[in-house]
């Protein structure tokens, strides 16, 4: 058989597929409806929620990191010859800085992992950044108890570490052709005396204080330092916005009346709509890009790398929105994915009882083997659900609340919190099209497997 032939059958094949597909498609199903509709539902609570606040500030980072970080500093602290403790060091502990989730940390990634940094320290930046966030730790402790508080925090932090250390073995033939390949390296503004290292980290500092301060969540009191931090964000986060206006002005060289006419709209919008704050921000962030065409050509290849990132990351994640809203419901739909809650629930409790009366009405006999297997299997499934799911920042510990209100084990619940906040589908979409598909099944693989036994070493503990 000819490759033409081969290439025909293979479109035969698909157009086939897609014609049972739509044959046989349960449209006229309350739960299918149901699932489309939360399928939509979740992408409009992700457009509203993370778009403007969490993906666009990110963007901006990581176009940033492209043209304003040199590739030799790059190298120098996270390539694939740097020091191993220093590089996983700074890598493993970065979400403690970053309050982000999964999805908005895959720009970041982008760009360190595409300006030469080692496929170990990306890997645990990839995980760290979302998995490790102060405050979603202490709110943990507070919600959930101290014991799944403080394993999730050791736990990240390990997690980190070892997963990024077991992807630079596991691929460390192509890690040691990548070091021993001669780097392109152009001497950066920093490098060359144009601008000192300080400005390009003061610079940085206001952006990522915008990014964390734009998104801080919510406490669940309403009392303390962290409720006073949440009242006040939006003044810090002007201040901050402030800051990096006179970084663009004294060390880019924009001129202030641009500076000043771009950040009119927002200031308008803040004082007449005080109750609105993200109105304010879309029009400072549509500022900002506009000053990048006034601005030489440093921030016009800013605009292009953010520009870039965005093109490549945005119709993924909208994608994986959608599937995840199709199958699992969105955070406000009660059991309207098609997959029911219930299942769900009897599937990561304590005893296999409630998935037996599911199945047959009867749960009081459970058979030996299946109650032997039942902490490896629940453990095993709530790692493969976390990872699956979409959780934003803080939203994964309320929607835990409910689960172990309904049954679900101490062991299941850790392997979800290591499990879930790192990874979704939308984020395997992304990471998949940044690393191929080898490196992140291998990624993902590593994650669920490591959640698994933690769940099950922490459920025999506290058990």
């Amino acid at each position: 058989m000819t490759s033409d032939s081969r290439k025909e059958l293979k479109i035969l094949g698909w157009l086939v597929a897609l014609f049972a597909v739509l044959y046989y498609l349960p449209i006229e199903g309350a739960r299918f409806q149901g699932a489309l509709i939360e399928a939509f539902k979740l992408a409009k609570w992700y457009a509203r929620e993370h778009v403007l606040l969490c993906l666009v500030p990110a963007f901006f980072i990581a176009g940033a990191i492209g043209v304003f970080v040199s590739q030799n500093a790059v190298l120098k602290y996270f390539g694939p010859k740097a020091s191993k403790w220093l590089s996983y060091s700074v890598a493993s502990v970065s979400g403690t800085i970053l309050a982000v989730c999964s999805c908005t940390v895959l720009p970041l990634f982008g760009g360190i992992y595409m300006r030469g940094a080692g496929l170990g320290p990306a890997i645990a930046f990839l995980y760290s950044g979302p998995a490790i966030n102060v405050l979603a730790i202490v709110l943990t402790a507070r919600v959930l108890g101290w014991q799944l508080g403080v394993a999730r925090a050791v736990g990240a932090v390990l997690f980190s570490v070892v997963i990024g250390l077991l992807m630079h073995l596991i691929f460390l033939k192509e890690e040691r052709a990548k070091a021993a390949k001669p780097q392109e390296v152009f001497l950066g503004d920093d490098e060359k005396g144009e601008r000192p290292l300080w400005q390009v980290a003061l610079y940085f500092f206001s952006m990522v204080g915008i990014l964390v301060f734009a998104n801080w969540g919510t406490p669940m009191e309403q009392t303390g330092l962290w409720y006073a931090i949440f009242k006040a964000k939006w003044l810090v986060t002007a201040l901050f916005a402030v800051l990096m206006g006179c970084c663009l002005w004294r060390f880019f060289k924009v001129r202030l009346a641009w500076i000043l006419l771009a950040a009119i709209p927002a200031v308008v919008l803040a004082i007449a709509f005080p109750g609105y704050p993200v109105a304010a921000f879309a029009a400072g962030s549509a500022g900002l890009a506009g000053l990048t065409f006034f601005g030489g050509t440093e921030l016009n290849d800013w605009r292009n790398q953010s520009w870039g990132f965005a093109k490549q990351i945005l119709p993924l994640l909208f994608g994986g929105v959608l599937a995840a809203g199709f199958f699992l419901g969105s955070p406000e739909g009660k059991d309207a994915g098609i997959i029911p809650n219930v299942w769900i629930q009897a599937l990561v409790g304590d005893s296999p009882a409630a998935l037996l009366s599911l199945l047959s009405g009867d749960g009081s006999q459970a058979p030996g083997w299946l109650v032997l297997i039942w902490p490896v299997w629940t453990n095993l499934f709530a790692s493969i659900t976390g990872a699956l799911m979409y959780f934003a920042t803080l939203t994964e510990v309320p929607i835990l609340r409910g689960l172990i209100d309904s049954g679900m084990g101490q062991g299941p619940a850790l392997a979800l919190l290591l499990a879930g906040p790192a990874l979704s589908l939308p984020n395997m979409l992304v990471i998949n099209a940044i690393l191929g598909p080898k490196k992140t099944l291998t990624f993902v693989g590593l994650v669920i497997i490591m959640a698994t036994i933690s769940g099950m070493v922490f459920g025999w503990v506290v058990g």
